[in-house]
């Protein structure tokens, strides 16, 4: 059931779909940001990796990154429809889709528990361990997405990858500290 690279545009409703997911999921990813405290005194006393970035970075980095992997789920959505519903109604969802998206949303739940863990319980050794779950259950939504549309799962692939840096940030600040 994959889409090809070379599929068609989504239609002007289906590409809103796409865009109002990017925004839910960048609202969805906020809830983490009055936990992030980078002025604190417990973060101000942390030795840091060399190779952490100016904080600047993560307020770009992550408004794109949930645009993207919002997007990716709403390409799911619309390539998992198989046809309408009862008299007009919402699409039923192919299998693939329907645990692709469950996927997603778990890992989008342990994504954002990540900052009340790291920052809120000042732990960089349980922020670790929630890396340490979030990591196989991108991939394993990147398989999942990928079953359903080869594009979406494309999308997931520089939100695995900044997790994978995020993840040696943490080892670095759980190590140096």
């Amino acid at each position: 059931m994959s889409t090809s690279a070379g599929a068609p545009l989504p239609d002007r409703r289906d590409a809103l779909l796409v865009v109002a997911a990017a925004v839910a999921v960048n609202l969805i990813g906020a809830i983490g940001v009055p936990f992030t405290a980078t002025e604190s005194a417990w973060f101000a006393g942390l030795d840091l990796p060399a190779y952490y970035p100016p904080s600047w970075a993560f307020g770009v980095v992550w408004p794109v990154l949930y645009a993207l992997i919002g997007a990716a789920a709403a390409l799911v959505y619309l390539g998992g429809r198989e046809g309408e519903g009862r008299a007009g109604g919402a699409a039923r969802l192919a299998r693939d889709a329907r645990i692709a998206l469950v996927l997603f949303g778990v890992q989008l739940v342990v994504n954002v528990a990540w900052s009340p863990v790291f920052w809120g319980l000042e732990r960089p050794d349980l922020g670790l361990v929630v890396l340490g779950l979030l990591l196989p259950l991108v991939v394993a939504t990147i398989a999942a997405f990928d079953r359903v549309d080869r594009r979406a799962a494309l999308l997931l692939v520089p939100y695995l990858a900044w997790n994978c840096f995020a993840t040696a940030l943490n080892y670095g600040i759980w190590a140096l500290n």
